[in-house]
């Protein structure tokens, strides 16, 4: 019977599981649209996880991402971590002398700076959704161009052309603009892919000391044309790994499995039954100090299993 390690990285747009052995060899990896709807989504890669890989010996499971608390509760999680220490621990195993990381998903990015293996600075976006993958989704729809040709197209061009890409609304004003001068559909996007890289060094990346060896993850790292556009703006190599796109759920994996091996603890893991259990969220605001923190509760059938959101710990360490 195999044994692993489950790693689940819950995000806004995806949900990625993915199953590693004690050698850190991925088994399996799933990427699943969220939909809205975290608790539908972890389920269903647990349940294409056990469908895949038969029967198992799970030693332990990790969870990071936005919903990675939700997550944790539900399969009985080991480690919760953030996304930061999820995506560098992954990283790190799979290019040891990373430095700098570009981490570029569906409504978020980020960059980590890595010295003799450890996380010493970090930034993530803001306020701009510029260069993430759901605003590169709304561009190919709006282009009339299917999102898997969008890298090659960028590519194919013969010249740039330089776009606007300050924000969300100038990039697609620009670009609107330049169609109108008649400027080709592969032109425009190479410019966009170039602004696109251009906007997220100078705001995710200000005052950062970037230096290689760079590694660029997350689902953007599919476009060729933002690969590219990363390696003209930095006249260096950039470096995308195999498993690019469930980086955060590897590195949740690897963290469950160093905790497993150095705590010798059995694992939490509620089983795979518990992809057929119904679960419930609901919230209440405490009271009891000037903070009015929003305390979140998770309930399996009917019965509270976890909780937080209150900044003292007060109802959460009330389990």
């Amino acid at each position: 019977m195999k044994e692993i390690y489950i790693g689940v990285d819950v995000g806004s747009v995806s949900t990625n599981v993915v199953a590693i052995d004690r050698n850190v060899n991925v088994l399996f990896k799933t990427y699943i649209r969220t939909n809205g709807q975290p608790i539908d989504s972890v389920k269903e890669g647990v349940k294409q996880l056990k469908e895949t890989l038969g029967d198992v010996k799970v030693l332990g499971v990790g969870t990071t991402g936005s919903g990675r608390q939700l997550a944790g509760a539900i399969l009985g999680a080991d480690v919760v971590k953030n996304e930061i220490t999820a995506h560098a621990t992954a990283t790190i195993h799979f290019v040891p002398d990373v430095r700098t990381i570009f981490e570029i998903g569906g409504q978020d990015s980020k960059i980590i700076i890595i010295k003799d293996q450890m996380v010493v600075d970090f930034a993530m976006n803001t306020v701009c959704a510029a260069g993430t993958g759901s605003f590169l989704d709304h561009q190919a729809e709006r282009l009339k161009i299917p999102i898997e040709q969008f890298g090659d197209l960028a590519l194919s061009a013969q010249r740039p052309v330089r776009i606007a890409g300050r924000c969300t609304v100038f990039a697609e004003s620009d670009m609107i603009a330049k169609q109108q001068f008649g400027f080709s559909k592969a032109e425009i996007i190479r410019g966009l892919c170039d602004a696109l890289v251009r906007n997220y060094l100078n705001n995710v990346g200000r005052g950062k000391n970037l230096e290689p060896p760079f590694v660029f993850q997350g689902g953007v790292a599919a476009n060729k044309g933002i690969r590219a556009a990363f390696e003209r703006e930095l006249q260096s190599k950039i470096i995308v790994p195999e498993h690019f796109n469930v980086m955060g759920a590897i590195g949740s994996a690897i963290l469950a499995k160093d905790y497993i091996e150095k705590t010798k603890a059995k694992t939490n893991f509620r089983g795979f039954d518990a992809a057929d259990i119904d679960f419930s969220t609901s919230s209440f605001e405490c009271k009891g100090c000037s903070n009015r923190c929003e305390v979140v509760k998770v309930s399996m059938e009917g019965k509270v299993i976890a909780m937080w959101g209150d900044r003292c710990g007060k109802w959460t360490n009330s389990l």
